[in-house]
């Protein structure tokens, strides 16, 4: 490839990289304004794990 190639390749890459930033950081605050709430019960990388036991008598199944 010669030196014009390569530069609108990188610009093509470089919009695009742009435009997907923009789409994941609306995605993000629309996500954020509809469930709020659900933000705070669940910490990030707990949605799929067990309840931890409490260690009360007769709570292990």
């Amino acid at each position: 490839m010669n030196t014009k190639n390569d530069a609108a390749r990188a610009e093509r890459l470089k919009a695009a990289l742009r435009d997907n930033l923009r789409r994941r950081k609306a995605q993000g605050r629309a996500r954020a304004e509809t469930s709020p709430e659900n933000a705070a019960e669940t910490p990030p990388g707990d949605a799929g794990a067990p309840p931890e036991p409490t260690g009360e008598p007769g709570s292990q199944a």
